[in-house]
């Protein structure tokens, strides 16, 4: 059995007083769609944060593994968790609203074009590394503008793209990136039926085209149980559940959890009268 590109292990961290994360460990397959659910305050953003190095748990460990390398993630700074493979969207959105699409995308790929201009040197001097290096940028922000169906906007202020397309953008900077682990904090939140239909496709054909894994916090169980292959769910810090969707659509627990239903008989007796209705 392959080793999982992410090992997350007694993850806990605190916030004074508050627990926000509890013992909590699961682990993301390779070329898996992994999603994280819970209702609202499980923690399932501070996972996040803790895996793309914004917060450093009290306790716990974080393997990520990428070709023969290994790093533990805890021990590691954000710049170098991107650096490593990790990639994140947020929740909020973050483009670079005055720039274009197409530059919010060549921001994404500074690292190789910095070195490739030796730091500027050949860069200033036009050189045939940086050049040739230049091109190759230009030709994935334009490979990855048109995967999420924005090369027509490519020359347009980034801010003032429909909410949408601003997400999708989101999805194009962090693929610009060269992720093998692609983070991605409710990138179907705002969007409309046909939209998140639209998201569906993208990342499955991001999966299967491209071999990237997926993390994945998401509400939207249209899109969650559709196209995920293992879902971890978490309650006020605490996993209560994990297994594929067909698994956590029938564990009680989860039931409870979303619906504030108090027994195992009645969360069953809601499972099945929702089965009922399709």
């Amino acid at each position: 059995m392959a080793a999982p590109i992410l090992a997350v292990e007694h993850l806990t961290i605190r916030f004074g007083g508050l627990v926000a994360i509890d013992d909590l460990s699961f682990e993301a397959g390779v070329g898996d769609i992994t999603a994280l659910i819970g209702p609202n305050g499980a923690g399932k953003t501070t996972v996040f944060n803790c895996i793309t190095g914004f917060y450093k748990p009290d306790v716990g460990r974080m393997t990520f593994r990428r070709d023969a390398e290994s790093y533990l993630l805890e021990r590691m700074d954000g710049f170098r968790i991107a650096r490593a493979g990790v990639v994140r969207t947020f929740q909020n959105i973050r483009l670079f609203p005055g720039m274009s699409a197409i530059e919010n995308l060549m921001i994404a790929q500074h690292v190789p074009l910095m070195r490739a201009s030796l730091y500027s040197v050949a860069g200033f001097l036009r050189l045939r590394r940086y050049l040739d290096a230049e091109k190759q940028a230009i030709e994935r922000a334009r490979y990855w503008l048109d995967k999420t169906d924005l090369l027509a906007q490519a020359d347009l202020p980034a801010g003032s793209l429909p909410y949408g397309a601003q997400r999708r953008l989101e999805i194009a900077r962090a693929m610009c990136a060269g992720p093998s682990l692609l983070c991605l904090d409710e990138p179907a939140a705002g969007l409309n039926p046909r939209e998140s239909l639209a998201l569906n496709e993208l990342l499955l054909s991001i999966r299967q085209e491209h071999g990237i894994s997926i993390l994945l916090i998401e509400h939207d169980m249209s899109v969650v149980m559709q196209i995920s292959d293992r879902i971890i769910v978490l309650e006020q810090g605490r996993k209560i559940s994990q297994g594929t969707p067909d698994e956590v659509r029938a564990d009680p627990e989860v039931i409870r959890a979303y619906l504030g239903v108090e027994d195992d008989a009645a969360a069953v007796a809601v499972l099945t009268a929702r089965g009922t209705r399709g």
